[in-house]
Parts: structure tokens; C-alpha cells; sequence
């Protein structure tokens, strides 16, 4: 109506713009912004059409594995479920010493055959020893993959592991472990392995202590071989220009024969078990800030949260100040932004390690120059403790869309292809498609990530390894009581008992 003129009965009335309409508008961009966030995460999961993996079992157990790319080469190997922590106290290194002396040459090939006939085909042939693998495979031109395959078969049934072989690469393996002792990091994470599984076999180095590798024999090997290699133990994996049917027809003349069962009574699985112990070792004249890391017992492989806590690693961050230039002060992670900010840490780098019945999850910080251990560890423990209690959707759609980008990235070529089949059907016993890994990422919310967090940090026994200038590292009883804080629910309930950072209680 006219300026002045009476509201006609049932009209609306018009409001200026007010404090109401700016709370509606507020509160409704808010809701639409989450379920933006919310809506990209499920878009991120629309991938295209995966090809299938396919898997063969082969009358003696053997597992034949295989997913076609394209391109003109491919990546063969074959995956054996055994490595240092199915070694024995006598033998502890034994899996890393027969990975080397494979390629000494068999009764078929010597080693000059072997390497020429790998050259001439301009292949790549390499291996690799891990706690719970053992892992041979060669990449080519798809023409190639049946020399490959036969290649393989005769490396692991007919090596000749003569005892001047062995003799000579037992050197080898020693210069190998000083050099080995040089890399802090690889130090470290062997030292968290020994206090975290006290007298257990995840606490056995991959290459074992000199004394064991002075004393490892042919016939060491050769029982080793005996005991573990046998079909039902083995996944012959590959991808890339390579058919699945061709592929199980070379796989059954070179491995058919491979025994099915151990003729010698089979290997007795001992587990692991996580203990709540701490190793300093003190080097002054390490140059720098000192190494520690800080590990929880994480989760097995199978377990249903892994996960939501490969994301809660993911929410944490990586620092790496050298190369962020103090860029880190505006990262999304409290974490790298508080480290960057106060100068503590060279670097951090989250860690979830996964085993079949147990795991390590936590950090790894190098110090600054200042070395300002007492800070560094609070300001660590302080934020993967407030986990438990605080996490946002942004947090969660950050680390899903970092997880879900990282499995991506990881299988970009047909050796890491190859690599994730053989590994997946050690594991898990099938290969878990993109898709639904995509989906489990997507149904993780904040109070999952909250809960897993509490399962695994609250009040938990931790492990410590430190290297290098840690005469202030404080006390493993202070860094125990920082895993739990004085939180108090409404009513004045005291959940618990503890210290903040500040001192005061929460």
C-alpha cells in the first residue's frame, strides 16, 4: 500500500532487513556449506569404470592374480607371505639374506646369464624384504612377461645358494647394515619395533643382528625355503598388458610344481604383543634437533576402523620446514600450524603401520635447532589427544578427500598396481575394489573419527624411541600421563584426572 495508507487485513507485513533475517541467512549458509562439503566428498567417489581383478587358485594352492591396463608393458611378481617376523631368534635376518642371494644364479642360469638375459629384454628386476613379505617381481614389455614368470619360478625354486655365494654376499649384507645404521630414521623406527613389541617377533630388525648374519649357513636357507615357500603361501600378481588366462597358463607350468604344504612341520604363528616401554639412545654430537617418535598400538589390517584412523594421521598433518619456508604457520593442521609457529619441530610425519594382528599408530618429529624436547612432545601429544574430542566436518572431509587422493596416487603404474593385488591378497585374501575402499572413506564421520580416536589414544600405553640429543627429553611417566586430561562434563562431573598445557584442569 501507499506510504501511510492502513495494511489491508491478512496482507503480509513488510520487515525492513534485521537482525532476524541476518540469523536465517547466517544459519542457512551454514547448513548449505556442510552439506556442500559433504556433497563434494561423495562426488570425489565417482570414479570411472575400474577393470576387475582377477584370481585364480591353482590345484596346488597357488593364487594367480591379475588386472589388465593398458599401455605396452607389465609388472610380474610373485608375493610370499613370510618375512622377519617369521624368523626365529637363531635365524633372525635369514629372509633378507636369501633375497639377496636369489639373484646368485640357479642350475638353469648363472648370474652373468641371469643379468645379460634381463638386460637384453631392458626389464627391471628387483626385490624387497618387509616384516610380513617377502616380494620378487620384474617389469617389461608385455611380449616378455612368459621369460619373466619362468624367470621368476627358476629364482625361487633352484637357486644355487652355494656356500662361497653365501660367504660373499654376507659381506655384502654387513656393509649394508652400516650404512642402514647411518639413516636415523630407519634407526629409529627399528628401535620403536624393538620397545613396542618386547620379545615378540615385530621386535626382530629386517636384517638382523651381525652375530645372526655371521653365523646364517646354506643349509639356514635352505630350511628357511623349506618351512615357508610353498604354494599356499605364494600370490603370483601382475598388471598391465598382460591376459588373466595367459597369465595362469604360465603360472601353472613355471609354479605347479611348487610344493603345495611344508614337507617339515609348519612354522608355529606366535603374535605380537604391544608393550608400553621407551629407548633413549644418547649421542650428543648429533648435529641438530633430536629424533623421537611416539607410537600407540594401532590396528590390524582387518580391523574395520583402519580406515578412520589413517584419516585421524591425515588430519594431524606433515611438516617438512625447510621445504614449507613458514608456510606451515597458515596449514589447515593445528598441529603444523603450532609447530610452525613456535619454532619446535624440523619436521613431523604421522605414522599408521599396519601388521595382521596388531599395528603402530602415532608421530615422527625431528626438533628444531633449539631443541626444545619438553614443548615439542606436548604440543605433539596435545593434539592427537585432542582428537578424542574435537573433530569438525571440515577435518573429516579434509582427510577423507587426502586418503581417498593418496590411494589414487599410490597406483599410478603397474608396479604399484602389482604391488597393491599381492599385497591386498596377503592380507585381505581378495582385493578390495577402489570403489568400495572410496565408499568405507565416505561413510566415516566426525564422531567415528572421535571414537576410533579414544579407542586407540585415551589413556593408552605408548612407545618411545629417541635419538640423538635427548638428555631433555622429558620423563616416559610425564609423556604416559599426557595421554588423558582433566575433562569436565556439564554438572561439574570430572571424567578424569590429569594436567592440560596450560596447567589448569579441563
Amino acid at each position: 500500500p501507499p506510504r501511510g495508507a492502513p495494511t489491508p487485513k491478512g496482507a503480509p507485513v513488510a520487515r525492513p532487513a534485521g537482525l532476524r533475517a541476518t540469523r536465517v541467512t547466517a544459519t542457512s549458509m551454514l547448513r548449505q556449506s556442510t552439506m556442500s562439503l559433504r556433497r563434494g566428498a561423495r562426488a570425489f567417489s565417482s570414479l570411472p569404470m575400474e577393470m576387475p581383478t582377477s584370481v585364480t587358485t591353482l590345484p596346488n594352492g597357488l593364487r594367480v592374480a591379475s588386472q589388465t591396463l593398458p599401455g605396452q608393458t607389465a609388472t610380474v611378481g610373485v608375493w610370499v607371505d613370510t618375512g622377519s617376523r617369521f624368523e626365529t631368534d637363531q635365524n633372525n635376518g635369514v629372509a633378507h639374506f636369501l633375497e639377496h642371494l636369489i639373484f646368485k644364479g640357479t642350475s638353469r642360469r648363472s648370474q652373468y646369464d641371469l643379468e645379460t638375459e634381463i638386460e637384453n629384454m631392458g626389464a627391471h628386476l628387483n626385490a624387497y624384504t618387509s616384516r610380513e613379505q617377502t616380494v620378487y617381481y620384474a617389469k617389461s614389455m608385455s611380449k616378455d612377461v612368459p621369460k619373466c614368470v619362468d624367470l621368476l619360478s627358476d629364482l625361487l625354486s633352484d637357486s644355487s645358494l652355494s656356500p662361497a655365494a653365501v660367504d660373499r654376499e654376507r659381506d655384502v649384507i654387513l656393509r649394508e647394515m652400516e650404512e642402514v645404521e647411518g639413516q636415523v630414521e630407519e634407526v629409529v623406527f627399528d628401535r620403536l619395533h624393538e620397545v613396542a613389541f618386547v620379545g615378540t617377533p615385530l621386535a626382530r630388525t629386517i636384517l638382523g643382528p651381525k652375530e645372526v648374519i655371521g653365523s646364517i649357513t646354506a643349509d639356514t636357507i635352505r630350511e628357511y625355503v623349506a618351512t615357508h615357500y610353498t604354494a599356499d603361501r605364494m600370490v603370483v600378481a601382475a598388471a598391465g598388458a598382460v591376459s588373466h588366462d595367459a597369465l595362469v597358463e604360465m603360472a601353472d607350468k613355471s609354479f605347479g610344481k611348487f610344493p603345495g604344504k611344508p614337507a617339515q612341520p609348519a612354522f608355529q604363528w606366535e603374535p605380537s604383543l604391544f608393550t608400553g616401554a621407551e629407548v633413549r639412545v644418547h649421542d650428543d654430537a648429533m648435529p641438530g634437533g633430536a629424533h623421537v617418535a611416539i607410537a600407540f598400538e594401532g590396528l590390524s589390517w582387518n580391523d574395520p576402523d583402519v580406515y578412520a584412523l589413517q584419516m585421524l594421521g591425515a588430519i594431524l598433518g606433515s611438516l617438512d620446514a625447510k621445504a614449507a619456508r613458514g608456510a606451515g604457520i597458515h596449514s589447515a593442521s593445528k598441529l603444523v600450524h603450532d609447530m610452525t609457529r613456535d619454532g619446535l619441530a624440523q619436521s613431523v610425519m604421522p605414522f599408521c603401520t599396519c601388521y595382521t594382528d596388531t599395528g603402530l599408530f602415532g608421530a615422527y618429529a625431528v626438533a628444531s635447532d633449539k631443541n626444545d624436547l619438553d614443548d615439542l612432545t606436548l604440543v605433539l601429544m596435545d593434539e592427537m589427544l585432542r582428537l578424542c574430542f574435537t573433530v569438525s566436518d571440515e577435518d573429516t572431509v579434509r582427510a577423507a578427500n587426502q586418503l581417498k587422493a593418496s590411494l589414487l596416487l599410490s597406483l599410478d603404474g603397474t608396479s604399484p598396481v602389482a604391488e597393491d593385488i599381492g599385497r591386498q591378497l596377503i592380507t585381505y585374501g581378495r582385493r578390495i575394489p577402489l570403489a568400495e575402499a572410496f565408499q568405507r572413506i565416505d561413510e566415516v564421520t566426525p564422531d567415528d573419527l572421535m571414537r576410533v580416536a579414544n579407542r586407540v589414544m585415551w589413556d593408552q600405553e605408548i612407545a618411545v624411541a629417541a635419538l640423538g640429543q635427548v638428555k631433555y627429553l622429558p620423563d616416559y611417566n610425564k609423556l604416559r600421563g599426557r595421554t588423558w586430561w582433566n575433562v569436565y562434563e556439564r554438572g561439574g562431573h570430572a571424567r578424569t584426572a590429569g594436567a592440560s598445557r596450560s596447567g589448569r584442569a579441563r
